[in-house]
């Protein structure tokens, strides 16, 4: 069993409730600023969310399926700034070809598109989604290609800062498979909204070619996740969404290209087939919402800042996912590596519980991770060791979460608890392996994901 969120702790100090008071301020200003006028349906997987662009999905889509389910969020992505290079023209005059990689299989789909880093209005004229012919592949299943619309239209502008959602298509996506998703913008508009670390090749054509199955069109090649950052389905393999909430250990920088070696993709699939083999597991799809280089309380630079924090993104990347159940939080060691002194671990654990506070509001539960070790990096330090080892001793103590998995103990060395294990090591130590980020998806505690968030006294 792991420890629960303890409803006992000591009260903290004054300065840690001011400061603690200050961050719920400033997140609650920062959210109603950045996000007004996006709509946020139920939780209840019935509801469909509002959309900054394009009007309500298959309320207006006449040919939109019947079809009865759970809508559950089975990819997603965080954006997180401008691409560079894009500043001027964006992207005009190519199709840029997706892979995304699902966690939950559905019979019908729905896709999110942003342009929150835009600075001007973004018009995409055709957009479509297809299941991809195998993997490491532009080529599509012919037959599942299918156009997409929004508002029952074949083209949508999205307003610089906006997102539109996609109207309900059929489509039969498969879990733990690669779908496309693919958009063109005949007109410049830039920069680019994208997502840089996907681990992921997607591919550009020149021209418009979002119904070419083939895909031999697609002759450039990218490593990033432009405009799209959600794939919702509909189906009856799941009851609900994850969301981790993480940074560059959670995005997987160092993980093998192509593979879906991150760790919430091993979560993912013990998860599935867990609940194929008959275990008490929830079926619940998992979404990585990893950020490199992220933080709790920090936010990059930029107007809407590039790389916002975990509180200042949280109304985007979890409460706007799709029927989200569970929150798996493992942020902090960018908060302690990134900091110009000694990090304040009451400040860091006072961020995460703004986090905790919020998702509780909205009935969630929340698991938290302990921060791994990181000596040999260039950044270690032993004040900056004692920081870590602070913030995890409140973790561990549950009073900070409601369910803890242990990363730290899972990837230490044991003969220097301050270092990673070779094995789990990707040579930076700071970052994991292959073998490392397995480790991190296997000693999660999958019953750890039941229930909701504790009744408030």
């Amino acid at each position: 069993m792991t420890p629960g969120r303890d409803g006992g702790a000591q009260v903290p100090p004054a300065r840690q409730r001011a400061l603690l008071a200050a961050i719920v301020a400033a997140v609650v200003a920062v959210s109603a600023a950045i996000y007004v006028g996006v709509g946020v349906g139920a939780v209840d997987g019935t509801s469909e969310r509002g959309t900054l662009a394009g009007g309500r999905g298959a309320q207006n889509n006449p040919a939109a399926p019947a079809s009865t389910g759970t809508w559950v969020a089975s990819w997603a992505t965080a954006p997180v700034g401008g691409e560079p290079g894009t500043e001027t023209t964006g992207l005009a005059g190519r199709s840029v070809r997706n892979v995304v990689h699902t966690s939950a299989g559905g019979t019908s789909a729905r896709v999110t598109l942003s342009n929150l880093y835009g600075q001007s209005p973004l018009t995409v004229s055709h957009a479509s989604i297809a299941v991809a012919a195998g993997p490491g592949t532009a080529a599509a299943l012919a037959d599942s290609l299918r156009p997409l619309t929004f508002a029952g239209s074949p083209s949508v502008v999205i307003p610089a800062g906006g997102q539109v959602l996609s109207d309900v298509v059929r489509i039969s996506v498969p879990h733990d498979g690669d779908v496309l998703i693919t958009t063109y913008s005949p007109t410049a508009s830039g920069p680019v909204t994208y997502h840089p670390h996907a681990r992921q090749i997607s591919y550009v054509a020149d021209g418009e070619h979002t119904r070419d199955a083939t895909g031999a069109a697609y002759t450039g090649q990218s490593t990033f996740w432009r405009y799209v950052t959600a794939l919702d389905v509909l189906g009856n393999e799941s009851d609900g969404t994850v969301v981790v909430l993480g940074d560059s250990l959670t995005d997987g920088i160092t993980s093998t290209a192509g593979a879906n070696r991150r760790w919430p993709d091993v979560l993912s699939d013990r998860l599935r087939d867990a609940v194929a083999a008959g275990r008490d597991v929830p079926r619940y799809s998992v979404v990585n919402e990893g950020i490199s280089g992220n933080q709790v309380l920090a936010d990059g630079l930029g107007r809407p800042a590039e790389n916002p924090s975990g509180v200042n993104r949280f109304e985007r990347d979890v409460l706007g996912r799709t029927n989200v159940k569970v929150v798996v939080v493992a942020l902090g060691i960018n908060d302690i590596l990134r900091h110009p002194g000694t990090a304040d671990p009451d400040v860091v654990v006072a961020g995460l519980n703004v986090l905790v506070e919020r998702a509780h509001a909205r009935g969630l539960k929340v698991v938290g991770a302990t921060l791994m070790p990181f000596r040999g990096h260039r950044g270690y330090t032993g004040a900056r060791e004692a920081v870590r080892q602070a913030i995890n001793a409140e973790i561990r103590a549950g009073r900070v979460f409601d369910g803890v998995v242990d990363f730290d103990a899972a990837v230490r060395d044991p003969y220097d608890p301050r270092r990673f294990r070779v094995e789990y090591d990707s040579g930076d130590h700071l970052h994991p392996s292959d073998r490392g980020f397995a480790r991190m998806g296997e000693v999660f505690d999958l019953r750890d994901l039941k229930g909701g968030a504790p009744a408030r006294l």
